[in-house]
């Protein structure tokens, strides 16, 4: 799934009007976080989403009649009974935001958040016009900073690497997968996104980390190549480092690097092996799953300010 704004450039040369709603702020329960978006066009098409169900048929009612006129709003829904109780929606909460039916203007900004590589914010004005986000006093209506994808380096390219790869690019990843197997480590088995280092061992594992917080996951052919990538990687920056296998396992390689002084207690405390949230997994599909759910459990506590 391509992040939101990497769907722009797709939908302005479609030449298409569309409005963009964007949620600014919610209180209480919510479907929907402060910055979820979703593009509204005439014929009641929709890309990303605010939350689905009353809500968003009610902002796309809005979008649509802004269209029309041409007119950019804000927006304040209260989500109690009177509001959504035929189609399940009680959160409870409120949620405002903003129309935009002329954001197609800013399609320079939107080329450029789409292609990524550096943290740059954007923002709407008092008027509704949309620009860069700079030091100026500018009472904004919203500002937003959008980064590139957290990284996710995937020692090994087996069935466990096969099954995370995918999910944990739909779910905004920029997936590495570092193996010495080209037989594996290729697009036959891995989605058009992945990257790919192929090599010697020793070679791949002295590659420094990118400046955007990475994951690391540790799922090699055996315990001998997971402890050779944990001998490197334990010293790296990662944000969170994962390994398949047994506590067992991890009781044993750790106690080797402690008396190989090449890690301290404090370093392997951030290991998490076995890997993955406590489901009861057994199936490859179910591994993967309980793998990426603890890596975005992990990212989002990372991002907290």
């Amino acid at each position: 799934m391509p992040r939101f704004y990497e769907q722009l450039p797709a939908v302005l040369a479609e030449g298409q009007p569309f409005a963009l709603g964007i949620i600014t702020a919610t209180q209480g329960s919510s479907p929907q976080k402060r910055g979820a978006k979703a593009l509204f066009f005439a014929d009641g098409r929709m890309v990303g989403t605010l939350g689905g169900g009353c809500l968003e048929a009610e902002i796309q009612d809005r979008a649509r009649r802004a269209l029309q006129t041409q007119t950019p709003t804000t927006f304040e829904l209260l989500l109690d009974h009177d509001f959504g109780w035929d189609d399940g929606l009680i959160c409870g909460g409120s949620v405002s935001g903003l129309i935009l039916p002329q954001a197609a203007q800013a399609v320079e900004i939107w080329h450029t958040l789409a292609t990524g590589g550096a943290a740059l914010t954007w923002g709407v004005r008092p008027d509704f016009t949309i620009g860069w986000a700079d030091a100026s006093p500018t009472d904004w209506l919203y500002q937003e900073t959008v980064k590139p994808p957290c990284g996710l380096w995937i020692a090994g390219s087996g069935h466990i690497a096969q099954a995370v790869a995918p999910l944990a690019l739909e779910v905004d990843f920029a997936v590495t997968v570092f193996d010495d197997r080209p037989a594996l480590a290729n697009y036959r088995y891995f989605p058009a996104a992945t990257r790919f280092r192929v090599g010697y061992w020793e070679k791949l594992l002295a590659e420094p980390l990118p400046t955007t917080p990475t994951f690391g996951l540790l799922v090699t052919r055996g315990h001998r190549h997971d402890a050779l990538v944990l001998r490197h990687w334990i010293r790296q920056p990662f944000a969170f480092l994962g390994m398949i296998g047994s506590q067992r396992k991890a009781r044993t390689l750790f106690t080797q690097l402690l008396e190989d002084h090449i890690a301290s207690e404090a370093e392997l405390a951030k290991v998490a092996c076995p890997v993955g949230l406590p489901i009861q997994a057994q199936s490859v599909p179910e591994i993967a799953v309980s793998i990426l759910a603890q890596y975005i459990q992990k990212r989002a506590e990372w991002s907290e300010p």
